[in-house]
């Protein structure tokens, strides 16, 4: 890109929004600024306006986000062609499974979920569309950190912090390290018991014609119904199956 094309001053309110998260759900001023690197006077006037346009609230000290941010992440899903055109297939996975079905991108060092269809029966198990998960600790996430090199893996790992969700949270990035490593040479990621202690993921690599990665399908399901192995028999052929069938679509 070229410098003269870029609007510093819209790069760094993207960025004042970005600094929000929730060990930082409310901030001062000064307080973003030591975040964003920015001055205390150039963060006060980026969080007066994001206020002024809706996207903050404020006590006068204090800002924290409000609804409207949903809107853009809402945007993204609804202008989203991947979303649409997976999301039949979604349909198909979990009418034929009987479980919830994702369709997850990388972002950082998060996954988010793009597209999702839960089985017929009601339920009120899984993630949302638009929520984010450690990719570390998801099926979906080590699938896709798997297809980085291995430069880019050992980067990854290196940047990124840990939190333990469970107590069978992979805590040591050396054997993350590993874990990545393994989707890639058998064609499948599984994780159990990483952010819920009750569940299990199972996730495929969504690949165009091109050899390009997209992201991931996934099915997420209760780890106490069946053992590693015939949930991997049940799950994968579905999986696989449906994401040959998008090759050329995507």
């Amino acid at each position: 890109m070229n410098p003269k094309d870029k609007i510093e001053g819209l790069a760094r309110g993207l960025g004042v929004l970005e600094a929000f998260s929730e060990a930082r759900s409310r901030m001062t001023a000064q307080q973003t600024a030591d975040y964003t690197g920015l001055s205390r006077t150039a963060a006060r006037r980026q969080l007066l306006t994001l206020a002024h346009l809706g996207y903050l609230a404020t006590d006068g000290k204090l800002f924290w986000l409000t609804s409207r941010v949903l809107r853009l992440a809402q945007s993204f899903i609804d202008s989203s062609r991947l979303a649409r055109i997976v999301q039949p297939y979604l349909q198909r996975i979990a009418q034929g499974l009987q479980e919830t079905a994702y369709m997850s991108v990388l972002d950082g060092t998060e996954v988010i979920y793009i597209a999702r269809q839960g089985p017929s029966r009601a339920t009120s198990t899984g993630y949302g569309i638009g929520e984010r998960l450690p990719a570390a600790h998801t099926a979906a996430g080590l699938m896709m950190l798997s297809h980085l090199s291995d430069e880019e893996q050992a980067d990854w790992i290196d940047r990124y912090e840990i939190k333990n969700f469970t107590s069978h949270t992979i805590s040591d990035k050396a054997l993350l390290a590993k874990e990545i490593r393994i989707p890639r040479t058998q064609g499948f990621a599984i994780s159990e018991s990483q952010v819920d202690i009750n569940y299990r993921g199972i996730a495929v690599p969504l690949i165009d014609h091109k050899g390009v990665l997209h992201g991931a399908l996934s099915v997420t399901l209760p780890i106490a119904r069946e053992t590693r192995d015939d949930a991997v028999r049940r799950v994968l052929p579905i999986l696989r199956d449906t994401a040959n069938s998008l090759r050329n679509l995507i």
